[in-house]
């Protein structure tokens, strides 16, 4: 009896380890697996740990993770020199994402960007300029929670000759609704739309305008109609980094801000010799003037008031007149002289022509008028101002002042490189 009991125990024991051991292999196959025997996703040349205190709990692994650090690219590479300034600087992680990236210029100029949604590539939106070293600085984190930084410096190409722009009219300037803004570049733009392209013109109202090339070295802009009263105007010459040919490239920016004025508009009847103002749409004065005698004819078209001054020095020598000739002079102070164009003509004060002032024109070109009058109508106006002549065969020649209202939209409009 004792030796069956005996047996029927150690029986009893060899089936609890037996299933001890079926249990033991199950949490095995599990750990190194997903479930299904036999696929393993542990890395094949990653042995399981058998250390004191690793788990051996049904589901837990004891693989360690392999999360990859961040990988940085940067175009252009690294020491590039030559790099052309219109060209966009990308920085990439193809692991994680980029944490922060500057762009410095050696004046220490920051370069506007961008990143992409998922922080994986940054890009640069601002042009640079030519001529100049850059460097690429900031941090990347990868997968492995770990930052990686950003390094690399690079360099512009150099600008046989650069470009740069004078405006008109002047940051923070009031002018007249006739006034067209005026772009004059130090050297010939050859690739014109690809400058063009970085002009914009931003406005308080709604204004339909174009930009109108005169020539290689200036171009206008005007709006179809005369600039509405209290508009207010800002000019972006974003042209840094343009590449304006024949290796001109952009080297600065700039951006102006003016407004307009309330509206002026002035018309010269040289028949008649009368010229009306109108202010704000409604008739402010009929003013008697005096205008071109015979061979000095008043040119006609549509004129806009270039420089004001309260006196003005008017020597005939500067039309071309010596002294000795009759129709010589030199007056040292003619006062409330307004130009209109660039060959001389002015309007102004001329008490001189009192008595021929509403009934004949003996002037050498200019619109003459009585002092009192010459002064009202110098407080009215701005530079900008139009003034319309009509009433003689002479007309504008373009060019000659700011004459861009004697093109009819249709042509003016064909003057842009966009057109």
């Amino acid at each position: 009896m004792v030796s069956g009991s005996v047996r029927k125990h150690g029986l009893a024991v060899a089936g609890i380890c037996a299933l001890l051991l079926a249990v033991t292999a199950c949490s095995d196959t599990k750990a190194n697996g997903s479930g299904t025997t036999g696929q393993s996703t542990t890395n094949p040349s990653t042995s399981q740990s058998s250390s004191p205190g690793a788990s051996t709990s049904p589901g837990d692994s004891t693989t360690p993770s392999e999360t990859p650090a961040a990988s940085i690219s940067v175009v252009p590479a690294k020491g590039a020199s030559s790099v052309q300034p219109d060209k966009p600087v990308t920085v990439t992680t193809t692991a994680g994402k980029l944490a922060e990236v500057t762009l410095k210029d050696d004046d220490g100029d920051k370069v506007a960007g961008s990143f992409n949604t998922e922080k994986t590539q940054w890009t640069s939106t601002d042009n640079l300029k030519p001529g100049a070293s850059y460097t690429v600085s900031g941090s990347a984190e990868g997968s492995d929670g770990g930052t990686v930084p950003i390094s690399s410096t690079f360099k512009t190409l150099k600008a046989t000759k650069s470009l740069k722009a004078s405006v008109v009219p002047l940051n923070g300037e009031t002018v007249g609704v006739a006034l067209p803004i005026q772009i004059y570049w130090n050297n010939p733009v050859k690739d014109r739309a690809a400058v063009e392209k970085r002009l914009k013109v931003t406005t308080s109202v709604p204004v339909t305008g174009t930009w109108h090339w005169v020539n290689s070295k200036q171009v206008n802009y005007r709006p179809m109609n005369y600039w509405p009263a209290g508009t207010k105007v800002s000019v972006n010459i974003d042209t840094q980094g343009v590449n304006a040919g024949n290796n001109t490239w952009g080297t600065s920016s700039r951006k102006i801000a003016f407004s307009i004025g309330k509206s002026v508009v002035s018309n010269v009847n040289v028949k008649k010799h009368s010229m009306t103002v109108t202010i704000n749409g409604k008739l402010a004065r009929t003013i008697p003037i005096t205008a071109g005698k015979d061979g000095f004819t008043t040119r006609s078209g549509v004129k806009v008031i270039m420089e004001k001054f309260t006196t003005k020095r008017m020597d005939a020598a500067t039309i071309g007149i010596k002294p000795g000739d009759p129709n010589y002079y030199n007056i040292s102070d003619v006062k409330w002289a307004q130009r209109v164009t660039s060959s001389g003509e002015f309007i102004h004060g001329a008490p001189w022509s009192g008595g021929a002032q509403g009934s004949a024109n003996v002037s050498h070109g200019c619109v003459g008028m009585s002092l009192a009058n010459a002064q009202w109508f110098f407080d009215q106006t701005l530079r900008g101002d139009p003034v319309t002549v009509t009433g003689t065969t002479k007309h504008m020649e373009p060019g000659n002042g700011w004459t861009d209202w004697n093109t009819t939209w249709a042509a003016y409009k064909k003057g842009s490189a966009l057109s």
